[in-house]
């Protein structure tokens, strides 16, 4: 079976399997939590059933009104900087859900706005990533030289340096949210996560108390390019990390066909690196060739001559296996 296919097979397996570990750990954390919520809103429904004499009917009336009326408690949603708002959280994927549209017309709209919204955010956000892993290159060939270093730069690099600025944003903008909002610094924290991995749960949003949308317009603006440049940043992070493992893919396919070369240059594959035809050790040396776990050698007679070959032709094919680094 290839590496490929193994690969695959490996992820499918560990994507159910961290799937199902971690549905077993959010059970274990918030299952408790949620019995007891949903046994307190049974006890005080029924108190307000016995205190004021209401049936059923008239309890749901008065629940839905005030779940529907809690986004009209943040001001109005639909005028310009909320619809902008609302806007942005389309076309990032954040979807906090606070507002929705109501009307048919608002509905079609959203789904068509949505579909050429969306891919013209991620190209923005790769193009705007670009540059910023660009700029990182420079300045980390520029400090390495200054420290005496070989100006090479690798995307481990990059995504050490993207995930850094991550972390800086997410820490400073928790520390504005939780002035602005009056949140507790953990959930500006856990806020600005959702947001700049666009999970967007929807159980914090910003710009939801005193009608902050039409009173702050410094402080939506604030908003806005946080969620914009933070989402620049973190997706160039993501997006480098995504590459690195969608190269070991291109790397496998290389080493494949690196092989069919050495197989049609008359190249013989054995299980072991030290065993020649005749089943006799032959000790390793530097110049060996070892790729993809498996060794290429040639005839006895002729192996001395063509190592060498063999050494200068796999350098050479495996320096174009990771063209991802060259760019920077």
């Amino acid at each position: 079976m290839k590496r490929q296919n193994v690969r695959t097979l490996s992820l499918i397996v560990c994507t159910f399997t961290y799937l199902l570990v971690g549905a077993a750990v959010f059970d274990a954390l918030e299952s408790d939590n949620e019995i007891q919520q949903r046994r307190l809103v049974e006890t005080i429904r029924k108190m307000l059933q016995s205190k004021y004499n209401m049936s059923n009917a008239d309890y749901e009336v008065l629940e839905n009104t005030i779940v529907k009326g809690v986004p009209h408690k943040a001001g109005y949603q639909w005028k310009f900087s909320g619809a902008l708002y609302f806007a942005t959280t389309v076309i990032t994927t954040i979807g906090y859900g606070h507002s929705t549209p109501l009307t048919h017309g608002g509905k079609i709209f959203c789904m068509f706005y949505a579909l050429a919204g969306i891919p013209l955010g991620l190209v923005m956000f790769q193009s705007i990533g670009e540059r910023m892993n660009t700029f990182a290159a420079k300045l980390i060939r520029f400090f390495r030289r200054a420290a005496g270093k070989q100006p090479i730069v690798t995307p481990m690099d990059l995504i050490w340096v993207c995930t850094g600025w991550g972390a800086f944003l997410i820490a400073g903008g928790a520390f504005a949210f939780s002035k602005y909002e009056n949140w507790s610094y953990f959930d500006a924290v856990y806020y600005c996560f959702t947001t700049l991995t666009t999970i967007g749960f929807g159980d914090y949003v910003a710009l939801q108390k005193d009608s902050a949308l039409q009173k702050k317009p410094k402080y939506v603006l604030f908003s806005l390019v946080f969620i914009l440049f933070g989402l620049t940043v973190i997706s160039a992070a993501m997006n480098l990390l995504v590459l690195r493992f969608l190269t070991l893919n291109t790397e496998d396919e290389k080493r494949d066909e690196q092989e069919a070369i050495l197989a049609a240059q008359g190249f013989v594959r054995v299980g072991d690196p030290c065993e020649d035809l005749d089943n006799s050790r032959l000790p390793l040396s530097d110049n060996i060739s070892i790729a993809s776990c498996s060794c290429y050698q040639l005839p006895y007679e002729n192996v001395r001559k063509r190592h060498r070959q063999v050494s200068q032709k796999m350098a050479q094919l495996q320096s174009e296996s990771f063209p991802a680094a060259k760019k920077f």
